[in-house]
């Protein structure tokens, strides 16, 4: 045991009391002061071999930054690689990782190319938040959105992307088609507004012939809110063997065509009120065509 003197006596039963203390939690401080030993060769002696409880370890912030660097390493990444990768300095990097084996000597052309497209993803990524941030305020900035507000862009969207009456080909009726969910949704808003019942509406799909056409007829039916069996018949699209598409995979779902029935009134309408806002912003004597 212990004595106040500071000589010690036993050692074998202090050492048993010691680790029974230390595999019970306790801290070296506590086993100290539970036994008296003062002197820490001592402590250490008896406590040799004995691993600290979990509690008594500080939690350590870069402990993270330390595997990520190790596992770098382990990749045969070099020192500098491994600080523009996690940001920390190379003394911290060269005592996490000097167990480990160095990585084979690369060829300077190499480690040029390699830190050139390091460089040149950090700059994709700083590009794409500086994209990201602009559409967010963009998006922010138009707040709520007055019936004249989308009056006016409904007018704008259809004569951009509606089909037009010809003088050489009449096609006096409202007819929309569009690829672009978000079009069809602030179309059919637009027609809303302008009081259109929506049994004068009517849907088909077109698309080609080798996609997944059940799976876009539901797509488009629900993007409208319509049950997929009002649908009018599917316009499949022929494969041309010398055309090689971009529209394909999991993402596309063809145009879907958007149709109001008995229309015609409301295309002159709508053709009007195209002159009346082209007037308007260009203070020019149009002529309608008739």
């Amino acid at each position: 045991m212990a004595h106040s003197n500071g000589k010690y006596t036993d050692f074998e039963g202090l050492r048993e009391r010691a680790v029974a203390l230390r595999r019970a939690g306790l801290s070296r401080r506590q086993i100290r002061d539970r036994l008296r030993v003062d002197n820490n060769d001592i402590l250490n002696r008896l406590l040799e071999g004995e691993p600290p409880p979990a509690w008594t370890k500080r939690p350590n912030a870069k402990d993270d930054l330390r595997e990520k660097a190790r596992e770098l390493r382990l990749k045969g990444w070099t020192y500098d690689q491994i600080q523009v990768e996690l940001g920390c300095s190379k003394s911290s990097i060269s005592l996490w990782v000097r167990d480990l084996p160095r990585p084979e000597r690369r060829d300077p052309t190499e480690q040029a190319k390699l830190a050139a497209r390091k460089r040149w993803e950090h700059e994709l990524a700083v590009r794409d938040e500086r994209r990201r941030q602009t559409k967010e305020t963009a998006a922010a900035e138009i707040g709520e959105l007055s019936d004249r507000d989308l009056f006016l862009t409904g007018v704008a969207l259809y004569w951009a992307e509606g089909t037009k009456d010809k003088p050489h080909a009449r096609r006096e009726r409202i007819v929309f088609v569009n690829s672009d969910p978000n079009m069809i949704r602030l179309f059919l808003a637009w027609l809303a507004l302008l009081e259109v019942r929506r049994e004068h509406i009517t849907y088909h799909l077109m698309i080609h012939e080798s996609a997944d056409v059940e799976a876009a007829e539901q797509y488009w039916a629900d993007v409208v809110q319509a049950e997929r069996g009002t649908f009018g018949k599917t316009t499949l699209k022929r494969h041309n063997p010398k055309t090689v598409r971009k529209n394909t995979g999991g993402d596309y779902h063809g145009c879907l065509v958007v149709t109001v029935r008995q229309s015609a009134e409301l295309y002159r309408r709508v053709e009007g009120w195209w002159y009346g806002i082209v007037g308007a912003a260009t203070a020019s004597d149009l002529r309608i065509r008739t």
